[in-house]
């Protein structure tokens, strides 16, 4: 049964982004159309190759950010204003994903490569505000994104929690890597399963999955 593999959990780590919403809201298109043109202003170049740069730096780095910080040596405060400026207007709460987390045991928070800030809002619109006992952004890992190991390692420090004992939620395949290593328990939260030695468990909807773990 799915719920055994999650008995000894007590710290609960999510993702945000195409992970607490589904991604049909495609909130992220927003968020890349506004990397592009953050990366067009500051490098003077055409979208078509700040789109190439924006993927490249992504695949590479982690985040767009941590490339441009590496290589162009940007600060990141104007950076993360500038492409978390959305619109939320594609989100509604979700009451039963809502009581789902917050019947968890133990502690609950939320890890993004997102800031904190644009996280709480997201939460807000999803009518999930109050339930995590923490929400860091990648400014607390001091811009160390996800997927690095060192991330996570800085995330679960100042929430209180022992990868032994936790299970990371997450709709990058990739990101489950080092949390798996660290010996937590992996969810692949995704439309379509990607099959990897890191990916334990895979659910295309978190609250359904979340109640296969109260029902055991």
């Amino acid at each position: 049964m799915v719920a055994d593999d999650f008995s000894h959990v007590r710290g609960w780590v999510f993702d945000l982004d195409n992970t607490l919403y589904p991604p049909e809201a495609r909130l992220f298109d927003q968020i890349e159309q506004r990397m592009t043109t953050f990366v067009m202003d500051l490098l003077g170049v055409e979208r078509a190759e700040a789109d190439r740069l924006r993927r490249r730096y992504w695949a590479e780095y982690g985040t767009t950010l941590a490339g441009l910080m590496e290589l162009h040596g940007i600060e990141p405060g104007p950076y993360m204003i500038a492409v978390h400026d959305i619109c939320f207007d594609a989100l509604t709460p979700d009451p039963d994903l809502r009581a789902r987390i917050a019947a968890l045991p133990g502690r609950r928070i939320v890890h993004t490569n997102a800031s904190a800030p644009y996280a709480e809002r997201v939460l807000a619109a999803r009518g999930l505000s109050g339930v995590f006992d923490a929400v860091f952004g990648v400014e607390h890992a001091g811009f160390q994104p996800k997927p690095r190991r060192a991330a996570f390692e800085a995330v679960l420090a100042q929430g209180g929690i022992l990868p032994v004992e936790a299970a990371m939620f997450e709709d990058d395949a990739r990101n489950l890597a080092a949390p798996h290593a660290m010996g937590m328990r992996t969810v692949h939260v995704a439309p379509m399963p990607e099959p990897a030695p890191h990916v334990q468990h895979h659910t295309d909807d978190l609250a359904g999955f979340l109640a296969r773990l109260a029902l055991g």
